[in-house]
């Protein structure tokens, strides 16, 4: 019978240990999320100021002076320098956001494990900026071209600002997410979740699900998604080039041991 009392005492007091933790857990992760949130909420009052002078660098960069943007709207400008200005908060923010969530992570983690994520995070990072550069600079003045193209003297083009921003803010986030395909085929292969003789055969599958992507998160014209298709069908090749290299690496490793 004590024998059965100090198992019981004992298992309380476990339960009582991971209840604790679990609150301590949540009780830090609350204090990381405000100082977050507290973060945004400061940087957003300059980044407002900053929106129009970023608006105008991007029509630069866009339109290069071929066109002139128009407003609709008496709020419309308003609105959009709000997008601008929460856009250039994250970006902004975003090294005190990755530290603060990195603290957190951090103590739950070995070694191995940290190299990992640093790793990965720095990929990922450089991948989405590349993405949204590369579509910065040659997608959206591309598309700008093409939709001037189809003036005539009876038919002048007359773009909006919002939606001009609006595409570019879009297509920027796709491509930034779509230039992510590498780093996500070499994950799959090393994790054995696929293998790498299997991806490499079913590519008329991947072909066809791109496109579909493609058309789906693309503006309705062919031209536009061709644009977003063709880089990321290349950068899953890219993936497989890598993802080959590392198993010849492994498999040199693992004869010479």
């Amino acid at each position: 019978m004590e024998e059965l009392k100090e198992k019981k005492d004992t298992n309380k007091e476990n339960n009582a240990d991971k209840e604790q933790s679990l609150i301590e857990h949540i009780e830090e992760l609350r204090k990381v999320l405000i100082k977050c949130l507290i973060a945004i909420v400061i940087v957003f009052i300059p980044s407002f100021y900053l929106s129009p002078y970023c608006i105008d660098f991007l029509i630069k960069i866009i339109v290069k002076g071929k066109i002139t943007l128009n407003y609709f709207a008496p709020m419309e400008v308003f609105l959009i320098q709000l997008k601008i200005s929460l856009v250039i908060d994250v970006l902004i923010c975003f090294p005190y956001l990755a530290k603060q969530i990195w603290s957190f992570i951090v103590p739950a983690l070995y070694d191995n494990e940290r190299k990992f994520i640093k790793n990965i995070v720095f990929i990922s990072s450089f991948l989405f900026i590349f993405g949204v550069t590369f579509c910065i600079i040659f997608i959206l003045p591309f598309l700008i071209n093409f939709g001037i193209s189809f003036s005539t003297p009876n038919i002048n083009p007359m773009f909006g600002l919002s939606n001009v921003i609006d595409l570019s803010l879009w297509m920027s986030l796709i491509f930034g997410c779509m230039f992510q395909i590498p780093l996500v085929v070499n994950m799959l292969i090393k994790w054995d979740i696929i293998s790498y003789e299997s991806v490499s055969s079913k590519r008329s599958y991947v072909i066809v699900f791109l496109l579909i992507f493609a058309g789906l998160f693309t503006p309705p014209d062919i031209i536009s998604q061709l644009m977003l298709f063709l880089p990321t069908y290349l950068l899953f090749e890219f993936g497989l080039l890598f993802s080959k290299k590392n198993i010849k690496k492994e498999n040199k490793i693992k004869k010479v041991k």
